[in-house]
């Protein structure tokens, strides 16, 4: 399954993910800190989404109530239910 999350208050303006189930398979994000998302995209990449969902979300960046890593929770929470349906 192909997933477009358009993000929230954050650098980052897009997070594309690729789902195999409960399986992340690709993980691409538009903006934001290049080399950090390239090697947060790289570290889940086969994990399961619950996974990452748990260690990633409410992750604050600065001053902010969120971050990319917390984006791409809810982003994989959103991708997880519309699979159900």
């Amino acid at each position: 399954m192909d997933y477009v999350y358009k993000t929230k208050g954050t650098c980052s303006r897009e997070i594309r993910l690729q789902l195999d189930g409960d399986i992340i398979r690709d993980v691409q994000v538009i903006g934001g800190c290049n080399g950090n998302l390239k090697g947060i995209a790289a570290l889940v990449k086969g994990m399961k989404a619950e996974d990452v969902i748990r260690r990633c979300s409410g992750i604050h960046c600065g001053l902010k109530p969120t971050s990319c890593p917390d984006q791409l929770a809810k982003a994989l929470t959103e991708a997880l239910q519309k699979q159900q349906h």
